[in-house]
């Protein structure tokens, strides 16, 4: 038998999956892939450790516990500056990405439009893909990602049916300000779509930015569902943990997909993650501070190396433009693999086809030492 569905047609490993093994084989430093291998919080091994021992490992509510949940409508009221149910607008999923699905799985039909800003995260697509609903692209504009809203606008037709805004963005770095959340919203509001807000950098902004939720503006808090976690966060990309937060009626929908797909979020994790919810602000200040630290010094880097960067607002990553040297961005990333040992992925992972391929995409959450050999090595680079 050779049978695969119809529904995987076109689908391949991603870039970011390619050059993580790539890199693995060569013992090279990944700075492809998100992976942000920093030290665990001591409170997030001690709350999950401390559930395990006293047998807290069956399964959960496929919402999530209850303390999970009360403590992230607690940040969500401080932080992102709304107010939510944690009985009734809460679910704990498998992650950022985990929820995206679920929400998705939750509101959309085969055949429905939903728009995508370019450069976007390739799991936002390629879930889209899988659930027969069509991405229409909107380029933004480098070297800030500016939007065209006259263009956004035209690409909104009957069948639209959501929008997703990543912010802070991955790959980009854009930061969304309000007024564009507004005139996003406006545009939900005009078409009768949905805004699937991506926000799991919401702590990681740089130069004196503010982190804005779509859902705290009052004209799109009905009309927006929020998708965020703790991998960015905590460092903690493997534990899984996110949240979405929607209306009751969707809410109500996307926990009953987070059940049948996944039962419910790893539970001692889950107890892990609420422990840790009880850190002081200062932990999230220190924690933008070491980062915004790193991108400059990658961008240092890229500029002496000759490989341009877009000096991002927020996430953790960077893009370069490497056309002074380089014909495309998978021999950019071949050949800084190959002669420096240091992992990056192509930008064209993250475009449509045709555009972003003289782009890299680097990570720079890595521990301090490990970051700053990679950026020797990359100042270094001789093709």
């Amino acid at each position: 038998m050779t049978q695969t569905s119809e529904r995987l047609r076109g689908l391949v490993q991603s870039d970011i999956r390619r050059m993580s093994r790539e890199c693995e084989r060569v013992d090279g430093i990944n700075l492809g892939q998100g992976i942000c291998d920093l030290p665990t919080l001591p409170e997030l091994i001690e709350g999950a450790t401390e559930a395990i021992r006293e047998g807290r490992s069956t399964y959960s509510r496929f919402e999530g516990i209850d303390l999970l949940r009360g403590k992230i409508a607690r940040k969500i009221s401080s932080f992102n500056r709304f107010e939510v149910d944690p009985e009734r607008e809460l679910v704990v999923t498998i992650g950022a990405t985990g929820g995206f699905a679920a929400a998705a799985m939750a509101t959309l039909n085969a055949g429905d439009e939903v728009i995508l800003f370019e450069p976007f995260y390739g799991y936002h697509l390629n879930t889209l893909k899988i659930l027969g609903v069509k991405a229409v692209i909107v380029p933004m504009a480098p070297p800030d990602w500016t939007i065209d809203f006259d263009r956004l606008r035209s690409a909104f037709t009957s069948k639209t049916r959501g929008v997703v805004v990543c912010t802070p963005s991955n790959p980009s770095g854009k930061v969304f300000s309000r007024d564009e959340l507004e005139k996003v919203g406006a545009l939900c509001r005009e078409f009768s779509a949905w805004a699937f807000t991506d926000e799991i950098y919401e702590y990681i902004v740089y130069d004196g930015k503010a982190h804005e939720s779509m859902a705290s503006i009052e004209s799109c808090r009905d009309l927006t569902i929020t998708i965020s976690g703790f991998s960015k966060t905590f460092s903690i990309t493997g534990w899984r943990i996110g949240y979405v937060a929607a209306p009751p009626l969707i809410s109500t929908a996307i926990g009953l997909i987070n059940d049948l797909f996944y039962v419910c979020a790893p539970t001692p994790l889950q107890w892990g993650v609420a422990r840790a919810l009880d850190v002081g602000p200062d932990y999230y200040s220190r924690m933008a501070i070491d980062y915004e630290k790193k991108r400059d010094l990658m961008a240092d880097a890229l500029r002496v190396a000759n490989l341009p960067p877009f000096v991002p607002a927020g996430a953790y990553y960077m893009l370069s433009d490497v056309s002074n040297r380089f014909g495309s961005g998978k021999d950019a990333a071949d050949a800084l693999l190959a002669n420096c040992r240091v992992a990056s992925v192509p930008g064209s992972a993250f475009f449509e086809e045709g555009r972003g391929d003289k782009l890299l995409r680097f990570c720079f959450a890595k521990d301090l030492p490990a970051l700053e050999e990679a950026c020797r090595r990359i100042k270094e680079f001789k093709d």
